[in-house]
C-alpha cells in the first residue's frame, strides 16, 4: 500500500494534513497548497481554524493575500476534527514540545497527536514528526502507539522524522530554501518522506536513521546556547573589567576564519533554544551521562534577566541616587526577538517580574505586542511618545525590534540601559546610554 504514496505524489493527487497551526505548521502546509496539493490543517484551537478558513493569517511571516487564494481554491482548509485525519495520505506532526516545570520533557502533544493519528490510521498512510524531541521519540512513543493498531510499518504505513527549522521573522530564509533533514524508520518510509518534502523544499538531506535526524535539530540549538553562555559570561567579564563587549565581538569578526560571531543579551527567549538543549541533557542523563556543558550554558542563560535587574539598580543608584524602589522603568520590547509577535520564553517577562519583585513601577512597549498576561499580571503597551518616556527614570531595550524611534528614545529618555545594543548608531547623548 504505501508504495502507492509516490504515485499520488507525483499525480499531486496527495491529501497532506499538518497537525498543529502554529509557526511551523501553518507555513508548512501553506507551501503544500502553493504547490497544488490539498492541505488541511489540523488544530484545537478554533479561532486559529476559523481564521484560516476564512483565509485570515495570524503569522507575519505569512501574509492573509497568501492563504486567501489557496482557501478560495479549495487548496487550504482547517478543522478541529481529528477524525478527518482518514482521509488524508500524509500527516505531519508540529506540535508543541515544551518542559516541566521540574525541567523534563512534557511529551503530551506529542502523545496525543499520535493517539489521534492511531484512532484514524488507515493503509498507506506516511506521517512525519516534526516537532522538537529527544532522541528515540519517534520509536519509542509514536511507533508503538501506530502499531498498536494491528498495522506494520514499512509495510501498511510509513513513519519518519523531519526536524523543523522555521526562523520566524528572517525574509530570507522560508520554508522552502532551508534544507530539509529527513529519515524513516524503514527505507521506504525515508524514501516516500524524501519525495513528500522535495515537492516543497529546495534541498532534501537524508539521514541514515531518525535518531540522527531527531539528534540533528538538538545540535542545532545547543550549539547556539552553548555560544550564546559563552559570549553572555563573557559580557560579564568585560563588565568587570570595564572593557566594551561589543567592540570585542566587532573586532574578532573580522577573522576569517576559525569565527563565528554570537552575541549577548538579556536572557533567551523562543520555543527552541531555551529548551531544546534540556531535551538533550534529560535524555543523556538517563544514559548515565553528565552533559556539563548544556548546563553550565543554561545556567548562564537563565542568569541573564537578574543581571540585567542588577544593572539596572546600580545605574539608578550611582547616576541619580536613586534606589530601583519606586522607580520608573519601561521596558521596550515584549517578544522573544526582533519583529516577531511570539513571546514565548521571553526574557522580558522575568525581567519584568524581577523589577516588580524589588518594587519598580514597570510599563512596557512593543509594536508586536500590544497586550499581554502573565503571573496573573495584564498589561498594555504604552504608546512611545516624549511625553511618555519623560515619565520614566530607566529605559531597558530587551527586544530590539527594527521599527522602534529609537532617537526619539535617546532624545527623551533620562537613562537607557540597551541589551541588544540597539543603539549602536547613535552619536549624540551617548552619556545617557548604558551597553550590556
Amino acid at each position: 500500500m504505501v508504495t502507492k504514496f509516490a504515485e499520488k505524489i507525483r499525480l499531486r493527487k496527495a491529501r497532506i494534513a499538518v497537525i498543529g497551526l502554529g509557526y511551523v505548521g501553518l507555513p508548512l502546509a501553506v507551501e503544500f497548497a502553493k504547490k497544488g496539493f490539498k492541505a488541511l490543517g489540523v488544530d484545537l484551537d478554533k479561532k486559529k481554524v476559523n481564521s484560516i478558513n476564512a483565509g485570515n493569517s495570524y503569522i507575519l511571516d505569512i501574509p492573509s493575500e497568501e492563504v486567501r487564494p489557496l482557501v478560495n481554491k479549495g487548496l487550504l482548509r482547517a478543522t478541529d476534527d481529528y477524525s478527518k485525519l482518514r482521509e488524508v495520505d500524509a500527516i505531519i506532526i508540529c506540535v508543541p514540545t515544551p518542559l516541566r516545570k521540574t525541567k523534563d520533557p512534557d511529551m503530551s502533544f506529542i502523545i496525543a497527536a499520535a493517539d489521534a493519528i492511531a484512532a484514524n490510521l488507515r493503509k498507506g498512510q506516511v506521517i512525519v514528526l516534526e516537532s522538537t524531541t529527544y532522541p528515540g521519540t519517534t520509536e519509542e512513543v509514536i511507533l508503538p502507539k501506530l502499531e498498536a493498531t494491528g498495522l506494520k510499518v514499512g509495510k501498511d504505513f510509513c513513519l519518519g522524522f523531519s526536524p523543523e527549522r522555521i526562523d520566524p521573522g528572517n525574509p530570507e530564509f522560508m520554508t522552502h530554501n532551508i534544507p530539509k533533514v529527513v529519515s524513516g524508520i524503514r527505507q521506504i518510509c525515508k524514501d516516500n518522506i524524501e519525495l513528500l518534502y522535495s515537492q516543497i523544499v529546495g534541498k532534501v538531506v537524508p539521514v541514515s536513521s531518525v535518531k540522527v535526524a531527531e539528534m540533528v535539530k538538538l545540535l542545532e540549538n545547543t550549539f547556539r546556547s552553548v555560544n550564546i553562555g559563552l559570549v553572555n559570561e563573557l559580557a560579564l567579564m568585560c563588565d568587570d573589567l570595564k572593557i566594551d563587549v561589543w567592540e570585542v565581538i566587532e573586532a574578532a569578526k573580522t577573522k576569517p576564519f576559525g569565527f563565528m560571531p554570537f552575541y549577548p543579551g538579556p536572557g533567551l527567549g523562543g520555543h527552541c533554544i531555551p529548551i531544546d538543549p534540556l531535551y538533550l541533557a534529560w535524555k543523556a542523563r538517563i544514559q548515565g551521562f553528565e552533559p556539563r556543558f548544556i548546563d553550565l550554558a543554561s545556567q548562564i542563560n537563565a542568569d541573564m534577566p537578574v543581571y540585567v535587574v542588577n544593572r539596572t539598580a546600580r545605574a539608578l543608584n550611582m547616576r541619580f541616587c536613586k534606589a530601583l524602589r519606586c522607580s520608573k522603568v519601561l521596558i521596550v520590547g515584549l517578544s522573544y526577538k526582533r519583529d516577531v509577535t511570539d513571546t514565548r520564553e521571553s526574557p522580558a517577562y522575568e525581567v519584568i517580574t524581577k523589577l516588580k519583585d524589588r518594587g519598580a513601577s514597570v510599563s512596557y512597549y512593543d509594536p508586536f505586542v500590544p497586550e499581554t498576561g502573565f503571573n496573573g499580571h495584564r498589561m498594555r503597551s504604552v504608546k512611545l511618545t516624549p511625553s511618555e518616556l519623560k515619565k520614566y527614570d530607566c529605559v531597558v531595550i530587551v527586544t530590539d525590534h527594527s521599527n522602534v524611534d529609537y532617537d526619539m528614545i535617546v532624545k527623551h529618555s533620562d537613562f537607557i540601559l540597551d541589551t541588544r545594543n540597539a543603539l549602536r548608531n547613535i552619536k549624540t547623548n551617548r552619556g545617557k546610554i548604558e551597553r550590556l
